[in-house]
């Protein structure tokens, strides 16, 4: 599958999804700092102007008397009146206090050309007729502050408090309306304006296309099927494994059809506030319903659709509601409404029987893991971009990626363009997309295994592996065997089917079992011991027997009955809340047909390792020696001729 960037969100303010611009606005923070930034500059620009001239500055502080005794001698040329307050420069610098003063004990003495005085509270009438007569030059400035000072100086405060309390008004009223705004829903609205997806980018799911064709005719041409009295299924579930692509198919039915597509998680109608979800469904209903013909696709819907009343006490009852308005809005469209909700999930079978009745989703379209042609139509798509070198073959690495989906081999693409970038090649090779496969289905390469005796142990315990997948006809090809520690696994054996399987005999399963417990039976084989790594062969083989003997009817103990059916479900206490469908006794048979089965297949494993034990040290001395054992290689050590060599054993 091709999956193509999203673009932007679109606001559902007109049919085209284009928000009308809306002017400017200043944040009240701003604006509180710009009244504090003028009241500041206005308080201190009314410091007397004096403090900035020439005059005004570096002169001593001098007596009355003093100051009155120079202007008498003649000896000061200008002053500068500022209320009481008389600053002004000698003719000649003098020494102050002058020596022999009682002020000449208590302060230190300096020379000084420039003076300031304070004048005395008291009027002296003579001292401007003085003044004039020396030839003073005398500048008089106002004290008085500016009215719009004293205006900002009595208001100021008053209008800071008033602004913080406008901003915190207004901070209040916006939570309160991002409160109210949790019923809105979030769906995101694309339009034919954006890039759009087309059935042309969706590759490996020609049937799943061939079903939804209908649904793209229906949006394209409603009056055809509304003239024969047809009506189109409301609800379309897309069903599949993950990664297969059901996302990208619902947007190519709305890029085909060239409609309005909303999208949208089914998590996001629930919130912590109770009728959120509810309120969150009509809303996006609305906007579906004004913006038709549209699509309203709703993805992983198992997160708000899931059966109700299940588990113990109740379920989740806001979620309940939700999924209860979801029900009311898609039975309450009018047949002429030209509105598909399609919806995807993975787990169709949680989903609540009322969604999935006739008139709601009403067709379910199966996704599933593509076939052959599919992998290398899907791999054609995700390697357009990338340049490949010649010895590229895309049927081959389609052969060899049995059971991958879409979203599988989009990664397996994009490593192997990793690897070549690592490796500073200018094309992506065959051997990129081989290394990419190894660091997918193996994991990432770790460091080798530095104990002697636990190598012995891993290498006799994936040869026990391998030989076992090669002497039983039913199992799956071996393509390579490896001691080297990758993911979590201390040694692999991997194997392959040829081809796609979608149905498995008794004989086929049982040869897997016969496998998983091939590396257990040959460690107790030649080290006489057993230890924990054969842990998830354990877990595996466990599980495949149960499954034989309790839902596939494949133990002649237990017959062909299904007794799994509520193991699947995933609801906190739903098998408890339950009844049973067999007794305890079947249930011990069960128990005890399940341990037969794994304990068959570990002695039969046994007996063929004991029996071919001379290719079991061969292939375990291999393994010690290069660590990485081909597919060629392991069919020589073993004398079976390989006839058919698997598909990723050539890539």
């Amino acid at each position: 599958m091709s999956n193509m960037q999203k673009p932007p969100n679109q606001q559902p303010n007109d049919p085209n999804g284009n928000k009308p611009p809306s002017p400017p606005r200043i944040p009240m923070n701003w604006i509180i700092i710009g009244l504090l930034a003028i009241f500041g500059f206005l308080f201190i620009s009314r410091i007397p102007s004096i403090m900035n001239d020439s005059l005004g500055t570096g002169g001593a502080e001098v007596a009355y008397s003093f100051f009155r005794k120079q202007v008498e001698a003649g000896n000061v040329t200008t002053v500068v009146m500022d209320g009481l307050v008389v600053r002004g420069e000698f003719r000649t610098a003098v020494r102050y206090p002058e020596a022999g003063s009682s002020q000449a004990l208590q302060t230190t003495p300096v020379v000084t050309s420039r003076f300031s005085a304070t004048l005395p509270p008291v009027e002296d009438r003579d001292l401007m007729p003085l003044l004039a007569e020396k030839g003073v030059t005398v500048i008089a400035t106002d004290p008085s502050p500016s009215p719009l000072f004293v205006l900002l100086l009595n208001w100021g405060p008053l209008i800071l408090i008033g602004a913080l309390l406008l901003w915190s008004f207004n901070r209040a009223r916006q939570q309160q309306s991002g409160i109210f705004g949790f019923g809105q829903t979030k769906a995101r609205q694309y339009n034919e304006e954006h890039p759009q997806v087309t059935f042309q980018d969706v590759a490996g799911e020609d049937s799943a296309k061939e079903e939804l064709t209908e649904m793209v005719d229906f949006l394209k041409d409603p009056d055809k099927y509304i003239r024969l009295g047809a009506r189109i299924p409301r609800g379309v579930l897309l069903v599949g494994p993950p990664g297969t692509g059901k996302t990208l198919l619902a947007r190519a039915v709305a890029g085909e059809a060239k409609v309005p597509f909303f999208s949208l998680s089914a998590s996001e109608f629930v919130e912590m506030f109770v009728g959120v979800g509810a309120s969150r469904v009509r809303d996006l209903f609305t906007r579906a319903k004004a913006a038709a013909p549209a699509i309203v696709f709703i993805d992983e819907i198992d997160a708000v659709g899931r059966q109700r009343g299940a588990g113990l006490g109740g379920g989740n009852d806001e979620r309940e509601q939700t999924l209860n308005q979801l029900l009311v809005e898609m039975d309450g469209f009018d047949q002429r409404e030209t509105v598909i909700i399609m919806a995807a999930t993975n787990r169709p079978d949680v989903l609540d029987p009322a969604l999935l009745r006739p008139g709601r989703f009403d067709r379910q379209v199966t996704v599933d893991l593509p076939d052959r042609a599919g992998r290398e139509a899907i791999l054609k798509v995700h390697t357009r971009d990338i340049p490949l070198s010649r010895d590229v073959d895309l049927s081959l690495l389609a052969a060899s990626t049995i059971g991958f989906s879409g979203a599988d081999l989009e990664n397996l693409a994009n490593e192997g363009a990793l690897s070549a970038a690592r490796n500073k090649r200018d094309k992506v090779t065959m051997r990129d997309f081989q290394l990419a496969l190894d660091r997918i289905i193996l994991g990432s390469e770790r460091p080798p295994l530095s104990n002697e005796h636990e190598r012995r142990v891993v290498a006799y315990h994936e040869a026990g592996h391998a030989l076992v997948s090669l002497l039983e006809s039913e199992a799956d090809p071996v393509v390579k065997v490896t001691i080297v520690p990758r993911g979590r696994a201390l040694g692999v054996t991997q194997s392959a089917p040829s081809d796609d399987r979608r149905n498995y005999s008794k004989e086929y399963l049982m040869a897997r079992l016969f496998v998983l417990m091939g590396g257990r039976s040959a460690e107790e084989l030649v080290f006489n011991q057993i230890t924990t790594g054969a842990e998830n062969d354990l877990r595996v083989a466990t599980g495949l027997a149960r499954n034989m003997v309790s839902q596939w009817g494949m133990n002649e103990e237990v017959g062909p009955v299904n007794y799994g059916d509520y193991d699947r479900q995933p609801f906190l206490g739903y098998s408890l809340a339950q009844p049973r469908q067999y007794s305890d006794a079947t249930a011990a048979l069960i128990d005890r047909e399940t341990k037969r089965l794994v304990e068959q297949a570990h002695q039969h494993a046994r007996q063929l390792l004991r029996d071919n034990r001379d290719k079991l040290d061969a292939l375990a001395n291999e393994l010690l020696e290069v660590e990485v054992v081909d597919q060629a290689r392991v069919y020589e050590i073993a004398g079976i001729p390989l006839n058919d060599p698997s598909p990723m054993n050539k890539v």
